[in-house]
């Protein structure tokens, strides 16, 4: 009895593997939004990690995040890394190619809680409006993360996040947007003219053209 429960076991285990082998070996999660915003002012947000926190859809996943920003200032070569709790983990990021106002791409590491190796990149393309901006996320499936895709959505999941970074990106870039149009309105300021002294016309000005009094001998 015991021989055969273990023989179905064993058989259950294996139609388990084999469909888990047989799940999808490519990740891709994709999630576009239009922004009003010149794709400038939106790449600037994108291509410097310092900005990150204004609008990333996991900065106030932990307010205790431990996060560190090195190499580049911004565009090819910056990094930034995180530690925090169960639900931001720790990994890091590097700005592998970027292209002004056009694409980002970066490649993203996680270390815990699972480990993995993703390239994200973020596309702009100008609209009469603004910005159309894609935010997509490549990469490959180990075993485990084919296990864990059969009780996972993970497209939803991360596509969720995706479009609540884009929704914070929309913000913050449309409000940057906004105040260089009203500072590019603000009139020039004009130099003020030198005070007279006394009531008398300043040497160089009115009073010293034709028609002045001689000078006294």
């Amino acid at each position: 009895m015991l021989k055969r429960v273990a023989v179905i076991a064993a058989g259950l285990i294996f139609v388990l593997a084999v469909v888990i082998a047989t799940r999808p070996a490519h990740l891709h999660v994709e999630r576009s939004m239009a922004i009003s915003a010149p794709p400038a002012v939106v790449f600037s947000l994108i291509n410097d990690f310092h900005a990150w926190p204004s609008w990333s859809p996991w900065e106030k996943l932990d307010p205790d995040m431990k996060r560190e920003i090195s190499g580049s200032p911004q565009g090819k070569g910056a990094r930034y890394s995180w530690s925090g709790n169960d639900q931001v983990g720790v990994g890091s990021m590097e700005i592998t190619d970027s292209s002004a106002a056009e694409q980002v791409k970066i490649r993203l590491e996680f270390k815990k809680p699972w480990e993995a190796t993703n390239a994200t990149t973020f596309t702009l393309v100008p609209t009469t409006q603004g910005t159309r901006v894609t935010w997509a996320m490549d990469g490959e499936n180990n075993f485990g993360a084919k296990a864990m895709s059969m009780f996972m959505n993970m497209d939803e999941m991360i596509g969720k996040d995706f479009e609540t970074g884009l929704t914070n990106l929309g913000a913050v870039a449309e409000a940057t947007a906004e105040q260089q149009r009203a500072a590019a309105l603000q009139p020039a300021a004009v130099p003020n003219a030198p005070a007279a002294v006394g009531g008398a016309p300043v040497a160089g000005t009115a009073g010293a053209g034709a028609g002045s009094a001689p000078a006294a001998q």
